[in-house]
């Protein structure tokens, strides 16, 4: 049975840091494109970050530099390293598995393009930041 468990979400100032992870089973977890989204109130569904079995990370524009996604092999577990937070990152976060590669522009990578892209989903962890 595929899997995906978030937690480490919850309430915090702007500035602060937030660690979330996502338990994968072994079938999520051993599929090439790993990835988090998330979705604000009356936002749409925004990709955030994504890494691939040889490590290789991409992330979305608003979170470069402020955000860090990381995997543990022995515990199948997708991690998302959040610093800087601020109200604009208040949102339900989502971690995703078996990612198709998008074009990024000089070949193909595991992107956090899109929901039709991505096979499995979690049910997401809330992130709450205030001033």
């Amino acid at each position: 049975q595929v899997q995906l468990v978030e937690s480490g979400g919850g309430s915090v100032q702007a500035g602060g840091s937030l660690r979330l992870s996502c338990a994968a089973s072994a079938q999520a977890y051993s599929s090439y494109c790993l990835a988090w989204f998330r979705e604000g109130a009356g936002r749409k569904l925004e990709g955030v970050a994504a890494i691939d079995n040889d490590g290789s990370t991409t992330y979305e524009d608003s979170v470069k530099g402020r955000f860090t996604i990381s995997q543990d092999n022995a515990k199948n577990t997708l991690y998302l390293q959040m610093n800087s937070l601020n109200s604009e990152d208040t949102a339900m976060y989502y971690c995703a598995a078996d990612g198709t590669l998008v074009d990024c522009g000089g070949g193909y990578c595991c992107r956090a393009s899109g929901l039709a892209d991505f096979r499995y989903w979690g049910q997401g962890t809330q992130v709450t930041v205030s001033a």
